[in-house]
C-alpha cells in the first residue's frame, strides 16, 4: 500500500495529483479550459508543454492554481511503483509528439499516464473527461489561485455586460 502524502502548495508539490493552471487569454474567456500536468508520487510536476517537450517542475503557464489529488493505491501495473512508471512512460512518449491544441495536448498526456497505470481499473481516460473531472474535483491551491483563475473572466464579462448595457440604453 502506497503512503498518501499531503500537498505542499508553497513548494509547488502535489503528490500523486493532477494539476491545472490557466492559459492566458484562452482561460480568460473560457475559465474551465486550461493547462494540465500530472505529478509523481513525490509531487514533481510533469506536463506536455509544447512540441516534443515535457517539462519537469516548470509548468508552461505558471504554477498550478488547482489540483486533484488521486489515490495512488488505485494505480495498477507492473512493478513496485506503477504510478511513477506510467507518468515516466507517458512523458517519454510525449517527448516524441507534436503538440496540438485541440487533439493531442497536455490533457492527452495526463490521460495516457492514467490509462497506462489503469487508474481505477479504467483505460478510457481522455482530455474531455479530465477537463470536467478537474472542474468537479479540483481544489484551489489558495485564494490567489482562485483569483488567478476567475478574475480575468469576471473583468471581461463585466466589461462586455457594461458595454452591452450602454449600447442598449442609448
Amino acid at each position: 500500500m502506497t503512503r498518501r502524502m499531503e500537498p505542499e502548495p508553497e513548494r509547488s508539490r502535489f503528490p500523486h495529483s493532477l494539476v491545472w493552471s490557466p492559459i492566458p487569454v484562452l482561460s480568460w474567456i473560457f475559465p474551465i479550459i486550461g493547462h494540465m500536468g500530472i505529478c509523481t508520487l513525490s509531487g514533481v510536476i510533469r506536463d506536455f508543454a509544447g512540441p516534443y517537450y515535457v517539462s519537469e517542475d516548470n509548468m508552461a503557464f505558471g504554477s498550478p492554481t488547482k489540483y486533484w489529488q488521486l489515490d495512488p493505491s488505485r494505480a495498477h501495473g507492473i512493478g513496485a511503483n506503477p504510478w511513477d512508471t506510467a507518468v515516466m512512460e507517458a512523458s517519454e512518449e510525449y517527448k516524441n509528439r507534436m503538440h496540438n491544441l485541440c487533439c493531442d495536448n497536455c490533457h492527452s498526456h495526463v490521460a495516457m499516464a492514467l490509462n497506462l497505470m489503469k487508474y481505477d481499473n479504467k483505460t478510457n481516460w481522455n482530455m474531455v473527461k479530465l477537463c470536467f473531472l478537474m472542474l468537479i474535483h479540483g481544489r484551489y491551491v489558495s485564494f490567489t489561485g482562485t483569483v488567478r483563475t476567475w478574475l480575468p473572466f469576471i473583468i471581461i464579462l463585466t466589461l462586455l455586460l457594461t458595454t452591452l448595457l450602454l449600447i442598449y440604453l442609448t
